[in-house]
């Protein structure tokens, strides 16, 4: 019993009307990778909210809520970041070229170094000056 049925578009077009369909697994390791990026966003975000009601509850000083406004729109852009990721990746997939260098990880990785550098700085100067 083939009977065929008709189904919605799927969207985003940009994405789903070029190339052939790929090999399911690929598209599905696709998806947990942006899944990935998008929990660490949340986590970015959470984080950055958890720091400024520490900050609120407790008095800390301006780097604290530096450091929360930060981690906040890190994680808005990473979840950005990760919807774009995802459609190249797919596109490639559908297309059948090699997949796109993960840029992103870089851009996160030397953020987070350069962050916990000033961290670490800062906790230097104030213990230093206490």
């Amino acid at each position: 019993m083939n009977s065929e049925v008709d189904l919605p578009p799927r969207r985003p077009a940009a994405v789903y009307s070029v190339g052939e369909e790929p090999d399911v697994r690929f598209s599905l390791a696709n998806e947990r990778t942006a899944l990935a990026w998008v929990r660490t966003a949340l986590a970015l975000v959470a984080g950055g909210v958890t720091l400024t009601t520490l900050a609120s509850v407790t008095g800390a000083g301006l780097v604290v809520h530096v450091v929360a406004i930060l981690a906040c729109c890190t994680g808005g852009m990473l979840a950005v970041v990760a919807l774009w990721s995802w459609r190249r990746n797919e596109r490639a997939l559908r297309l059948q070229e090699p997949l796109p260098a993960p840029i992103p990880l870089a851009w996160l990785a030397g953020g987070l170094v350069l962050l916990s550098a000033g961290l670490a700085v800062f906790a230097v100067v104030t213990t230093v000056n206490s």
